[in-house]
């Protein structure tokens, strides 16, 4: 091989500095599967609420449909867990990914793609200053976009499913607007919060969205730090 073509990466590091960087690199994979399989977890909790939720309310025609609105309320706390764990998910999957283009990407590839310029120190500094990569708001965005959004909206339908046919089909919509009254909470009430509950998700998605854009529009992938 050319030595003019050699791998920046393989100059700046010696042998030993190099294997402890494989060892760091399988480190940070290792966490990285771990606070996935975390992510399942959690939404396997949302997937198996809903379904109990389900089950219950269709059991039969005059069972309540107040088990499907707490089970909404369980998946937006499971939704919050869920991005928490993605903020730190997304600490361990950007370090590996860091590595991989910036020091085994040119090493493969002869030196013909350069690393960024200071990457080992960006990486440096990442360790000595630990900070996570995704605010808040934009990692509950993500979850929502990947699943949660499913996973509500199935909640939602079958919500307005269970009142439009049980225990027979509506006739009129101020009918629909009497099965829907909660206790003492008119059914206009518990209608509309309905609708800004849905609507409210599917707007926040979309603004983390296009923050997502802002931040990444410009990279050939989102997966690098944050």
């Amino acid at each position: 091989m050319d030595p003019s073509k050699q791998a920046p990466v393989a100059g700046e590091f010696d042998a030993a500095t190099i294997g402890a960087l494989a060892h760091l690199y399988r480190g940070e994979v290792y966490r990285s599967t771990i606070w996935r399989t975390r992510l399942d977890n959690t939404t396997n909790w949302a997937v198996v609420t809903l379904g109990l939720a389900l089950s219950i309310t269709f059991s039969n025609r005059d069972a309540s449909a107040l088990p499907l609105l707490l089970s909404g309320v369980l998946c937006v706390v499971f939704l919050i867990f869920e991005a928490r764990r993605y903020r730190y998910f997304n600490v361990w999957r950007a370090r590996a990914r860091w590595m991989e283009k910036n020091f085994y990407a040119p090493m493969l590839l002869g030196g013909r793609l350069g690393p960024d310029e200071d990457w080992s120190k960006v990486l440096a500094t990442d360790y000595c200053v630990p900070r996570h990569h995704i605010s808040l708001p934009r990692a509950i965005g993500r979850r929502l976009r990947r699943n949660y959004i499913w996973i509500l909206g199935i909640q939602t339908i079958a919500y307005y499913g269970k009142i439009a046919i049980d225990p027979s089909p509506i006739k009129s919509g101020s009918e629909l607007i009497g099965r829907a009254a909660l206790g003492p909470v008119p059914g206009e009430v518990m209608l509309f919060g309905g609708a800004l509950f849905s609507g409210g998700w599917i707007a926040f998605a979309a603004w983390t969205y296009f923050l997502d854009r802002a931040k990444h529009g410009t990279r050939p992938s989102g997966a690098s730090m944050g």
